[in-house]
């Protein structure tokens, strides 16, 4: 397999240039790409120290880096753009035409996409970020009622981890419950969640799928067994069809894509905006 170096520049986290980068990078399957991120780029010498980095890559690869920029300064852009490498300069490709179409120069200020300008957007992802862990798998249920949506779904299922990213990116109130052998052998929820059916969404997993997750975090004895994972995971289905459960196979999703499944089948509504 063919591999490359692939550098993400920012004169932030990069966080933007990883996410554009990797979605474009992963439709070329035939190639093996090693990531390098170089975030912080605020000054003459970071930018001449990642153009350095770069050239040393290449010349070790013996192929040409690629390079995704988010760097807003033009001098810090300038700079960079010395390396030898295939240069996706985010800012290039959509700020002119935008500048062009909004008559209006940019301004060229870093950190408007993830920094603290927006304090108010900030204070919400930090809140439900709060809510997401105090009521993350059945621990506070009297808080579920302020919930935008429950997540349920057996352990391992991917329920902790969608609800943090729900909260992070979108300040979603987000809650989870875990299905436990009681609620398996009475085939019914408890009685808290009954009058929140409304609010609920299922998680399920392929059998493998979730048997591979738990023998990662415990090798040995029930819980890991064949014979549970598939017990369980039929009982849940059960419950889900009882109550009219809205759910979602997460084998083969990411966080992202799970994340904006349940947004489009519920209708919750964000309340920040990436």
């Amino acid at each position: 397999m063919n591999e490359r170096t692939v550098f993400f520049l920012s004169d932030q986290t990069g966080v933007t240039a990883e996410t554009l980068g990797h979605s474009l990078i992963t439709q070329f399957s035939s190639h093996d790409f090693r990531h390098v991120t170089l975030p912080f780029i605020d000054s003459d010498g970071k930018a001449r120290e990642a153009v350095q980095k770069i050239d040393e890559s290449g010349a070790s690869d013996r192929r040409r880096p690629i390079i995704f920029s988010t760097i807003v300064q033009p001098e810090f852009r300038k700079i960079v753009k010395e390396a030898d490498g295939l240069h996706l300069d985010i800012f290039d490709v959509f700020l002119e035409p935008l500048e062009q179409e909004l008559e209006q120069q940019p301004a060229y200020e870093s950190g408007r996409a993830h920094g603290m300008s927006d304090i108010e957007a900030y204070m919400k992802r930090i809140e439900a970020t709060n809510f997401a862990l105090a009521n993350d798998d059945g621990g506070i249920s009297r808080n579920y009622d302020m919930a935008d949506v429950i997540l349920v779904g057996v352990s391992r299922s991917g329920k902790t981890p969608t609800c943090l990213y729900l909260a992070l990116q979108y300040g979603v109130y987000a809650a989870n419950y875990p299905l436990t052998e009681e609620d398996f052998e009475s085939g019914k929820l408890p009685d808290f969640l009954l009058k929140l059916t409304h609010k609920l969404y299922g998680l399920t997993i392929a059998p493998d799928r979730l048997r591979q997750i738990r023998k990662e975090r415990r090798a040995l004895g029930k819980y890991s067994s064949a014979q549970q994972v598939r017990y369980e995971l039929r009982e849940s289905e059960k419950i889900f069809k009882r109550y009219g459960i809205p759910r979602v196979d997460t084998t083969e999703f990411s966080i992202e894509e799970i994340s904006s499944r349940i947004l489009d089948s519920t209708g919750v509504e964000r309340r920040v905006r990436p």
